[in-house]
């Protein structure tokens, strides 16, 4: 299962962009971007944006991943972890359907 970074990376590489010149597009040091490709450093939704938008990729699947990333890492190792996101999901739906 390949992370955000590594799927970020590919999609670079399919645009035939090196990361020199990446970076140079999404306006971020070369270091950085290299360190988000290798999950060293964190993304962030707008730099998920910005390079999905680089790549002419539909960035939702792309959001998707990054989010689900951010919950694993709250909850892998959390004894009720899965019961918790069972029940947030339902407060998400509650807050959601009631907030209109």
């Amino acid at each position: 299962m390949s992370t955000t970074g590594q799927k970020l990376r590919e999609l670079r590489e399919k645009a035939g962009l090196t990361l020199r010149k990446a970076a140079m597009q999404a306006d971020i040091d070369v270091a950085i971007l290299s360190k988000m490709e290798r999950g060293e450093r964190k993304l962030t939704k707008e730099l998920i944006l910005k390079l999905a938008k680089m790549y002419n990729e539909n960035p939702e699947k792309l959001i998707i991943d990054f989010l689900s990333e951010k919950v694993i890492y709250e909850l892998k190792d959390e004894e009720f972890g899965l019961k918790a996101l069972k029940v947030a999901e339902k407060q998400i739906k509650y807050m959601r359907t009631n907030n209109k």
